[in-house]
Order: structure tokens, then C-alpha cells, then sequence
């Protein structure tokens, strides 16, 4: 019976939650990276080591190219060598090219904070000098403002004991770094891995950032969850059906909280987040982390659109639009039946008090 409903509300979730903008597009995505619309921005980060800062961004949908290198000083072409013996007035980092009708520069920034220790001033972990300095370059007066609300929020979240030291600087200029620092992380994995345990970032990020992976979080199998869901909740998640709009359990919902995934518990979407779309479906600007949100281009009814679905929880949730409010542009459309909500009261007694500074 749902899938004959899923078949005759088609049309209403085409013209419901169709972006104009996509209706039209027809080119093929790249197969390693989801570049959805054809156009692109670019986002610029220091972080310390720039092996360190590359790794975390590769892989994501709509995340284009990360390229290691030098930013912000006044010297030409520097080479490795002078950046790193603290010879320029460079910084060692990572710039980023996205698709922002697939990821927004709200959520690299996002990924940016958990990859080092912002409060470090003089360098970053046992890397000393301003060369391993953080900073956000930005690009325009929109990743400037989106830049500095991120910082206030984490500064007021508490979750460091000394305020944040990166500061957000006017992007000048970047300079590739040479080819055998692309993609260290592949080539030198042994290295890389051992440079991010001894230099201590990864403990620092493990002790400051909630664990987000498949231990945790882990997926039962489709014979497990056939028994746990309902009938529209197995058939949105894994069969991609779609529930009625309007008379949906969450899209009115205004309650303080998190919405997490069905089927793996993984933490989706701030109510912060949050806001009426008008579509008949809850809409939220971004997820709390994409990394843990693939976003495959779907062909499947005639028209290119760019799906959204729960990483650990291999789970179909909606679809992700370019007609969203700032500070993205984006309105992730998703279905109720694919999340579970957590009132703010329950999250500390529920396993996400972690998350809780993302609500307030």
C-alpha cells in the first residue's frame, strides 16, 4: 500500500521539493567527487601540519579538490624548505574547492575546528613557529561573517578551556605546495599516521570531539531493521520511498533538540538548524557533521537532483536543495520517518550531551 502512495505523490515531491535551479541539469558527476552543479568556491585553512588538514575534507561529497600549500605571506613561489625553517611570512595550508549547491562553506568550517587545536598560539602541537600558526582565509564578505558566527558560537560553547586564538584574515594569495606533499596521507600512510599520534593531535581531538564512526554508531542488518521499523520508516530508508508531505511526525516540530539517524543513532540535525521551509517536510541549513553524510547525484525520476543519506546507517533520508536561507543556501529536505528526535532535556540521558552545545 505505501509504495502505491509513494507512486502517486511522485509528482508532489517533484514540484514540492524541486529546486528550480537543478531542474535543468543534466551532466554527468565525476565518479571520486560529487560536482553537482558546475559551480565552484574555495574556502582556505591553516591548521597546522598541512598533511593534517588535507586528509579530513578528502572524500566528502561536493568537496571538489583539497590541495596542500603555502597562504597568506608576502614572499613569491616559496618552497617547502623556507616555509617550514620559518623563512616566509607564509602559513602552511589547505585550499579547498566545493561545489556550494552540495556543501556549504558553513559546514567546511564546521570540519575545520575538529581537525586541530584552536587555541594554540606560537604553532600547533610540537610544529612551533607562525608558520604552523591556524588561520581562516576568507574569500568574501559572506565566509568572513559566516566565519566569525562559527568562532563566537564554539568561543561561547565552552568546549575548550582557553578561548580560541585562530584568527580570520583577508585570503592574499596560495601557493601549491610540491607534488609529494598531495595527498601525504596516501602515499606516507605509516608516516602520516605516526606524525598525527606522536605530535599529539589525535589525542587532543579524540579528548575534545564526540566519536562519530560505525563502532559507535553501528547499522543493524535490513533482516534486524524490518522487525524494528515500521512499515514507512524500512521502506524511506531502505527502499528510498518518500512519506506524505505535511503529515509527517517532525515537520512542525519547534521542540529544542537532535534528530538522529533511525537505523544507526548517528547524530543528523540541530533543531537550531532548523526552520519552515514551506515544503511539507523538516528542513534544516546543514547537518551537525557532513563527514558522516554522503550525497550521491540521483537520476532516478527523470530529473538530477543530489540525495542525502546517513553514512553509518547506509539509509536513505532525502534530498539536499540550493534555495535554502543563509548562512548556506541550502535546504536539506528530509524525510521524518528517516530520524528519530531527541528532546534537549533527554540528550545528556540518551548519549549526546556532547551535542548539546549545538542546541543551546
Amino acid at each position: 500500500m505505501l509504495t502505491i502512495i509513494f507512486n502517486t505523490l511522485l509528482a508532489l515531491f517533484v514540484s514540492a521539493c524541486a529546486s528550480p535551479q537543478n531542474e535543468n541539469q543534466t551532466s554527468e558527476p565525476e565518479a571520486e567527487t560529487v560536482q553537482f552543479s558546475g559551480k565552484t568556491q574555495l574556502a582556505t585553512f591553516a591548521g597546522g601540519c598541512f598533511w593534517c588538514v588535507e586528509a579530513p575534507f578528502e572524500g566528502i561529497d561536493g568537496v571538489i579538490s583539497v590541495i596542500s600549500g603555502y597562504a597568506g605571506g608576502k614572499e613569491k613561489n616559496p618552497t617547502y624548505n623556507e616555509v617550514a625553517s620559518g623563512k616566509t611570512s607564509h602559513r602552511e595550508s589547505v585550499q579547498i574547492t566545493f561545489d556550494p549547491e552540495v556543501i556549504s562553506y558553513s559546514e567546511l568550517v564546521d570540519i575545520f575546528w575538529q581537525t586541530f587545536d584552536p587555541t594554540d598560539v606560537g604553532g600547533s602541537f610540537y610544529d612551533r613557529g607562525t608558520q604552523y600558526e591556524s588561520a581562516i582565509f576568507y574569500h568574501d564578505a559572506e565566509q568572513k561573517r559566516v566565519a566569525e558566527a562559527s568562532k563566537k558560537l564554539l568561543d561561547q560553547s565552552g568546549r575548550f578551556d582557553k578561548k580560541i586564538a585562530t584568527p580570520i584574515i583577508k585570503f592574499t594569495n596560495f601557493y601549491e605546495a610540491e607534488e609529494y606533499h598531495q595527498d601525504y596521507y596516501k602515499k606516507k600512510p605509516t608516516d602520516y599516521y605516526a606524525y598525527r599520534k606522536g605530535s599529539g593531535r589525535d589525542a587532543f581531538i579524540k579528548k575534545y570531539w564526540p566519536e562519530l564512526s560505525a563502532e559507535k554508531y553501528p547499522a543493524p542488518s535490513k533482516s534486524e531493521l524490518k522487525k524494528e521499523l515500521t512499515e514507512i520508516q524500512y521502506e524511506v530508508t531502505m527502499e528510498d520511498a518518500t512519506e506524505y508531505a505535511y503529515q509527517n511526525e517532525y515537520n512542525g516540530n519547534k521542540e529544542e533538540g537532535i534528530y538522529v539517524c533511525i537505523v544507526s543513532g548517528a547524530p543528523l540535525f540541530s533543531s537550531k538548524d532548523k526552520y519552515e521551509s514551506g515544503s511539507g517536510w523538516p528542513s534544516f541549513t546543514k547537518p551537525i557533521d557532513a563527514r558522516i553524510i554522503d550525497k550521491p547525484v540521483d537520476k532516478s525520476i527523470g530529473m538530477t537532483r543530489v540525495e542525502v543519506r546517513s553514512k553509518l546507517g547506509n539509509s536513505h533520508l532525502g534530498h539536499v536543495f540550493y534555495d535554502g536561507p543563509e548562512p548556506t543556501n541550502l535546504r536539506y529536505c528530509m524525510n521524518s520517518a528517516a530520524m528519530k528526535f531527541i528532546p534537549k532535556e533527554e540528550m545528556a540521558a540518551q548519549g549526546y550531551g556532547d551535542f548539546l552545545w549545538l542546541v543551546d
